[in-house]
């Protein structure tokens, strides 16, 4: 009898807690550990957990027409009809980092860069143009 897999194999996790903050590798809670050297010594002076980013609003289409609305369910105005509203994508970074001389970085933990990640950037740097999403791979062991 052969067996075959539902889908891909997902690698798990192993959740890790350093200073209160429950992080979702061990890899990730790494990096804050190292972020939290950077700020002691003065070189960050800012690090954010988790930060969300809209990359598309949420949206209603109906007759042809997108309008921009964020009740769950609207009437349309030109026929009438119930029209559910489209939630918007968002993004959820790893860190938001400022620097000392001002400039934002947001940081995202991975081993690699999944076909995801490389569409979810291209989505965030159109969307904000003034950060800088950085996929950092590499962390001290």
């Amino acid at each position: 009898m052969i067996r075959m897999r539902a889908g891909p194999r997902v690698k798990a996790y192993e959740k890790t807690a350093v200073g209160g903050i429950t992080f979702h590798s061990k890899k990730e809670a790494r990096y804050y550990q190292d972020l939290l050297i950077q700020k002691q010594a003065g070189i960050i002076t800012k690090i954010e957990c988790q930060p969300v980013f809209e990359l598309q609003p949420a949206f209603r289409k109906c007759c042809g027409a997108i309008l921009l609305d964020t009740r769950k369910v609207c009437i349309c105005p030109r026929c009438g009809k119930k029209v559910l509203t489209t939630r918007a994508i968002t993004y959820s970074a790893d860190f938001r980092v400022t620097y000392a001389d001002g400039h934002v970085e947001i940081v995202d933990v991975k081993g690699y860069e999944t076909p995801e990640f490389k569409r979810t950037r291209k989505m965030f740097e159109y969307r904000y143009p003034e950060l800088t999403l950085k996929l950092a791979k590499k962390v001290r062991a």
